[in-house]
């Protein structure tokens, strides 16, 4: 309340004075404002102390003793101005005249207009966290993600009523605790007046104005670590009621206020914050990221230089996991992205991608989704257990209070344009996993309950990590029966790995190395302060630094690469280890910055890769949908962000196809190795030589990933001179085509053989063909054992010489392909010898099949053509 009218005619006549100043602008917008019919004039803090500080100053700290001035000052003069513009109407020719503005002038001369600001608070800018008693009664600016939204319910102003005794007409207004004044009113209509005569409310002629609540809530990304977000009550009004719905970002200006709660006869004096908003505008719909510098910049630009950038930074992921490389690939695509399409139709193209991992206990499934909490910008961490249908998209929730119903967003609300990450995914009850069907591929949650129907944004990745139906994989069992879980949300899922706990003696010494070195290491000084803390190191005269604590001399800047240690990376792996901030940073950038398009090869490319996964498909892998075709995309895209190019490359596609192939069909991988074990344990030949029992079913159990590609090698012998293998014609994908230009090359070499079978019949031939992973039968004297071609365990590298040999052997079958020519392995090999060294050729051939691009798996035979 104004203390005098004295006081009051001063400020009105200097709120006049900052309207009709040029310095301000609003002269010249107010006529805008008019012809807009806007009910509410933002005025600029910065503008405000610009002319008047002292104002501004005021304002600031007792807005409720102005705001209403100010008011009623503005309101005058869009009264007086538009009753000008009306008279200038009237004088004007009828045919000059818009009668729209005209009718428009005519019915709100007398409407109410309101203020808002908006500009630097310096102080007052805070988050619900660093709202206090100190700011009680001031003009503050709160960011926020909205949380919790009412009902738009009538707040009545003044009540009229009628008398028919008497013929007169009484009113009253009405105030609540949120007014101005703060003193509230009775909220009852009176039923008789002064003389006992009855009265009539005439609801026609009574004012009412809009009013909402809604809640808002730290944002996540922003809450300290291990503490719950805070929240804060806003009240909305008039105009600004429904112009915001849960899961928006959100910067509110207001007045905070503390209002008595909601039983007045109890002896307390806690009183309830509420924020009474004046303005409310909705922020950028990107997840605020780290600070870049200038130098950071620079050094982004210069790694994405690197032919291998996207290794460096996968490989550097999760450093205290062991292995599961190819997992750590495809998160690191999912932190960067696809491309969101939203099309002129209606049409809405998810770009997020979303992964599951599914496979036996203490695999590290969950500490992967730790990881990601890490380092994400905006990631929100549930379990299946803990969570709900509801809890993870939205509920109508009843008002303690009020009993309103009120719209509170889920955790994938909450999460728009983040990460949801979802462990025990499988403990889940069918009925709430069936409510994430929509956030997962519509991104949106559509609500029809108690009256409210509402669509909230959930742009968000899933992340998802569970265990197999049984505890474990069975691999008597199919993949469906093992995961558990329907076809229809499996398929929305773009990346499904299954993770096994393999028994493999060097794997596990590996892994437990890997541990081991991880309880020795600590940060230098980090065990003394987590005891004594670091003012009392100081105290003691310690000269103790926690690595991860200093500064340097610029906070923004960050070092590409951690320095190596033994205890954190290992005695063997020496390589580039690039910095979890830099990393943070690097994907923020990426991210941001890029949204990479489809080249005319790269659509090409894919089509063609969907056509032969769909040919190639079996009942009992997992189905390729149109889903799958989607992903291709998105994973191309992301791999081109990592590479900073606003343009999707063939070689995006490879590696996007190449990790779809590790992943899609996992399952059926683990089908064959059964049937292969039961094979082996079948065969009644003991002397098997176990060193040459290395393929690519034992790499993939040193990475506890199946992969997509299962190699069955046949034998059929008769003599042990005789030693020949074949592959499983129903391998998985071939980017290079060597499997089927080599089914007619094999069928003819298995014809010779049974010619050469049928004459050396004997007495001893086998009576069922065994199926060998590899031969081990001993060479005669007579046959010189050929080089055996080894199989790194551990996967190789991409480089450029590799990619420059595969380009050569996929356009030697493309010219092959095009005259109708059978290819085989030895055509190949014999125009590679013409252009490449012997080592290349070798190396290349490894990585092709490592990555399961060659379905031949002999090493013998390719190994003996090189030489």
């Amino acid at each position: 309340m104004m203390a005098n009218n004295d006081e009051a005619i001063i400020m009105e006549r200097d709120f006049s004075d900052f309207i009709d100043d040029d310095r301000s602008g609003y002269r010249g917008l107010l006529e805008e404002f008019i012809e807009n019919n806007s009910k509410r004039l933002v005025i600029k803090i910065d503008t405000l102390r610009s002319v008047s500080p002292d104002l501004a100053q005021r304002f600031l700290k007792k807005p409720l003793n102005y705001i209403g001035l100010f008011q009623n000052v503005l309101t005058t003069k869009i009264k007086n101005l538009k009753r000008q513009m009306f008279e200038k109407m009237l004088d004007m020719d009828p045919d000059e005249v818009d009668e729209d503005l005209k009718k428009q002038i005519k019915d709100t001369m007398n409407q109410q207009v309101f203020i808002g600001f908006e500009g630097n608070f310096g102080s007052h800018h805070v988050t619900p966290r660093g709202l206090n008693a100190s700011l009680i009664t001031r003009l503050v600016c709160v960011e926020g993600i909205v949380t919790k939204c009412s009902l738009v319910r009538p707040k009545v102003l003044k009540s009229v009523h009628y008398c028919e005794k008497t013929k007169r007409t009484t009113s009253r207004t009405y105030e609540d605790a949120t007014s101005d004044s703060g003193i509230p009113t009775t909220s009852q209509y009176p039923t008789r007046d002064d003389q006992g005569n009855p009265l009539i409310t005439e609801y026609g002629m009574c004012e009412y104005k809009d009013s909402q609540m809604v809640s808002i809530q730290e944002m996540p990304e922003r809450a300290p670590a291990g503490q719950l977000p805070r929240s804060v009550d806003i009240l909305l009004d008039n105009d600004l009621v429904d112009t915001v719905k849960p899961g928006d970002r959100v910067q509110v200006y207001g007045v905070y206020r503390a209002i008595p709660m909601s039983a007045p006869e109890l002896k307390t004096t806690k009183f309830r914050p509420i924020l009474i908003c004046n303005r409310i505008s909705l922020l950028s719909k990107e997840v605020s990221g780290p600070s870049l510098s200038e130098q950071d910049v620079t050094n982004i630009k210069n790694f994405s230089k690197y032919d291998n950038c996207f290794d460096l930074i996968a490989t550097s992921l999760a450093p205290s996991i062991c292995g599961h490389d190819n997992i750590k690939r495809s998160l690191l695509l999912l932190l960067l992205g696809g491309v969101e399409r939203n099309l002129a139709n209606g049409t809405h193209l998810r770009g997020d991608i979303n992964l599951l991992m599914v496979g036996d206990p203490s695999t590290a499934k969950s500490q992967l989704l730790r990881f990601i909490l890490n380092i994400a910008p905006l990631a929100i961490n549930t379990t299946g257990r803990g969570s709900s249908g509801v809890g993870l998209t939205a509920a109508v929730t009843s008002d303690s209070e009020t009993g309103e119903r009120r719209l509170e967003a889920g955790a994938m609300v909450l999460a728009d344009r983040g990460i949801v990450c979802i462990d025990e995914f499988d403990k889940m009850s069918p009925d709430d996993r069936v409510a994430i069907h929509e956030v997962m591929e519509q991104q949106t949650v559509t609500i029809s309950k108690a009256g409210i129907h509402a669509s909230l944004n959930a742009r968000c990745s899933v992340v998802a990590a569970a265990n197999p139906i049984y505890g474990k994989y069975n691999p008597d069992l199919k993949a469906h029966t093992n995961i558990g879980l329907p076809d229809s949300l499996l398929s929305r899922f773009d990346l499904l790995f299954i993770v096994l706990d393999g028994i493999n003696p060097d794997h596990d010494r590996m892994i437990a190395e890997h541990v081991l070195r991880m309880h020795r290491y600590k940060d230098e000084g980090s065990e003394l302060e987590s005891m004594l803390g670091s003012e009392q190191i100081s105290t003691l005269g310690g000269e103790f630094k926690n690595v991860s604590t200093v500064k340097t001399t610029s906070d923004l800047d960050t070092p590409v690469f951690q320095k190596y240690n033994k205890l954190l990376h290992g005695a063997e792996n020496k390589s580039d280890i690039v910095s979890i901030p830099f990393i943070q940073k690097y994907i923020f950038y990426a991210k941001t910055l890029f949204k990479p398009r489809l080249t005319d090869e790269a659509r090409e490319y894919i089509i063609e890769k969907y056509t032969e996964m769909r040919s190639k498909q079996t009942p009992n892998s997992i189905p390729i949908t149109t889903r799958s075709l989607e992903t291709m995309i998105r994973l191309s895209q992301a791999h081109a962000k990592c590479r900073l190019d606003h343009n999707v490359t063939v070689d995006d596609t490879i590696v996007a196809i190449e990790i779809m192939n590790r992943a899609l069909s996992g399952s059926n991988m683990k089908e064959k190795e059964k049937s292969q074990q039961n094979n082996r344990n079948n065969k009644n030949n003991k002397n098997n030589n176990s060193n040459n029992d290395n393929d690519d079913d034992d790499n993939n159990d040193d990475n506890n990933e199946p992969d997509l590609n299962d190699f069955e090698n046949k034998n059929e012998n008769e003599n042990e001179n005789e030693n020949e293998e074949e592959y499983n014609e129903e391998d998985d994908d071939d980017d290079f085509d060597i499997q089927n230009s080599n089914n007619n090359n094999n069928n003819n070499n298995n014809n010779n053989n049974n010619d050469n079978k049928n004459k050396t019949k004997n007495n001893n031939k086998p009576t069922a063909t065994t199926k060998k992973r590899k031969t081990s039968d001993t060479p005669t004297k007579q046959q010189s054992k050929p080089p055996s071609l080894t199989i790194p365990t551990q996967p190789i590298q991409k480089t450029k010489e590799i990619m420059d040999v595969a380009k050569v052997i996929n356009q030697f079958l493309i010219e092959r392909k095009s005259k109708s020519l059978t290819t085989t392995v030895q055509d190949i090999i014999d125009h590679l010898k013409s252009k490449f060294k012997k080592e290349e050729i070798e190396k290349t051939l490894c990585y092709l099949i490592q990555i399961s691009r060659i379905a031949l798996i002999n090493g013998n035979e390719i190994k003996s053509m090189i030489q």
